[in-house]
């Protein structure tokens, strides 16, 4: 008799696990079905971590561009090579010998370290987003200098004059999430434009004020007012052009309506603000600003030998950019994690590099093959990563030293980040922990999902080139995401 119980409990649990698992292969099979995915290109994996097993799949190893849920890459790189704890360093340095006079018989120097957070209005109150600088000028007059003969110069060399990584388009460059990484970022490479629009539909917006000042900016403007709701502009720039172009529309009747777009030369907004700084407490300087750029040099740290260090700042834990690269999906952030990693790894901090790290990091872990990783951030339409990778990133990630880490610096389904609106109220509301992705026809997620049954799962599903909206294809995922959450 307790035989045939025990045998009974036994087939109830499988039954009831094959019914499960077969309950999320019907779903993602029914999504595949959809007349409004007829044409797309889906990859979909989902594994119990407990017994790393495969429990639903509709072809995992068909590579795709996956947008924002590639930065789940280069977090989880940076957060395993560098650490929790790793801070970047941005050096100030003067060469040449200070007179009785106090004046600087030589130039400032400004080494970039990659440090994305110096200013950062995330890191910062908006209205103090300039205390390091101001501290650096107090620094420097506790030097006892006066006046600079020489120039300041910004040298941002060791992560390279990409501007960009590979793939990114045209329509992205000039706008906010278009921001590109540099080895002295400041302010988040934004620029915060203010436009006035007229009552009368159709007609010019005017600008009011753009912070921070760039100089010798031409913007040329080309924004109307409209009936439409929300920030239809966008403006085009390449990296390092001081032509600007802003179109598209912006609700009428508005006395001040903020449009955010990219910094054109960081290395130079740098500069330029921190020679202001000085202007402001009186430190005169003779020799302007200047770039490693410009200048066309690539300082050597044995050059950095031979000038005065004055301080060396620290950026933002490497965990707290982290959290909030991945619950605000800041692409700006992500592209530093992949410079940060080959410039500490190799002494190269240039996209390129970087890439090459992580591909080499991962490879030894688990399949890279067919895995195109062209930048940070997901921005790039040439990336092309299947299910099964982030899968296996996941799963590699769930038994990592910095596990707890990783995964608490994911959003919450129902509940923060970008998936706050994401399963509300409904199943996977608080048992979802993901990362997102949104493009022009793509729709990807990828994390982790705990059942109410207590189960512990991870997956991805990506999805191209669908035909209905964007808001309409998260709602279809919903329910297969729904579907693990009640295994």
């Amino acid at each position: 008799m307790k035989i045939l119980s025990l045998f009974l409990l036994t087939l109830f649990l499988v039954l009831n696990s094959v019914f499960a698992q077969n309950g999320i292969q019907v779903a993602i099979e029914n999504l595949t079905k959809d007349p409004e995915l007829s044409h797309a290109s889906i990859s979909f994996k989902v594994i119990d971590l407990t017994t790393n097993k495969t429990v639903a799949s509709i072809d995992p190893s068909l590579t795709l561009p996956t947008a924002s849920t590639a930065k789940l890459f280069s977090t989880a790189t940076a957060l395993d090579i560098l650490g929790i704890d790793y801070r970047a360093k941005t050096n100030l340095y003067y060469d040449g010998d200070i007179d009785s006079n106090g004046v600087l018989h030589g130039n400032i120097w400004v080494r970039g370290g990659g440090d994305p957070s110096f200013g950062s209005k995330y890191f910062s109150e908006l209205d103090n987003r300039d205390f390091d600088l101001k501290n650096w000028v107090k620094h420097l007059s506790q030097l006892g200098i006066k006046k600079i003969e020489g120039a300041v110069i910004a040298d941002a060399s060791e992560f390279g004059y990409q501007g960009v990584p590979d793939g990114w388009n045209w329509v992205d460059l000039g706008n906010y999430y278009g921001a590109g990484p540099s080895g002295l970022t400041i302010y988040d490479n934004l620029l915060a434009v203010d436009f006035k629009t007229p009552s009368t539909i159709g007609n010019p917006a005017t600008i009011n004020s753009m912070s921070p000042e760039v100089p010798d900016l031409e913007f040329y403007n080309y924004v109307v007012s409209s009936r439409k709701s929300g920030d239809n502009v966008y403006i085009y720039g390449a990296p390092y052009s001081l032509d600007r172009f802003a179109t598209g529309t912006l609700p009428a009747n508005r006395t001040s309506y903020i449009v955010k777009g990219s910094i054109p030369d960081p290395e130079h907004q740098f500069a330029y603000e921190f020679s202001k700084k000085m202007k402001e407490n009186g430190i005169e300087l003779l020799g302007g600003i200047k770039t490693a750029r410009q200048m066309e040099i690539s300082s050597t740290s044995s050059e950095y030998d031979n000038r005065t260090l004055v301080l060396s700042h620290e950026g933002a834990r490497l965990i707290d950019i982290i959290n909030t690269t991945n619950h605000r999906s800041i692409n700006l952030f992500a592209e530093h994690m992949i410079n940060l990693v080959g410039y500490e790894q190799t002494g190269d901090g240039s996209t390129s590099s970087g890439l090459k790290v992580l591909e080499e990091y991962w490879k030894t872990r688990f399949s890279m093959d067919g895995a195109h990783i062209n930048d940070g951030s997901g921005l790039s339409r040439m990336n092309a990563i299947s299910a099964s990778h982030f899968v296996d990133l996941l799963k590699y990630m769930s038994t990592s030293q910095n596990a707890d880490e990783f995964i608490n610096s994911l959003p919450v389904a129902g509940e923060s980040g970008t998936l706050r609106n994401v399963c509300k109220n409904q199943s996977a509301h608080g048992k979802m922990m993901a990362k997102s992705g949104t493009m022009t026809r793509i729709k990807s997620y990828a994390g982790y999902i705990k059942s109410v049954n207590g189960g512990h799962y991870a997956f991805a599903l990506i999805v191209n080139n669908y035909s209905c909206s964007s808001s309409a294809m998260r709602k279809k995922m919903e329910v297969v995401f729904n579907k693990i959450a009640t295994q």
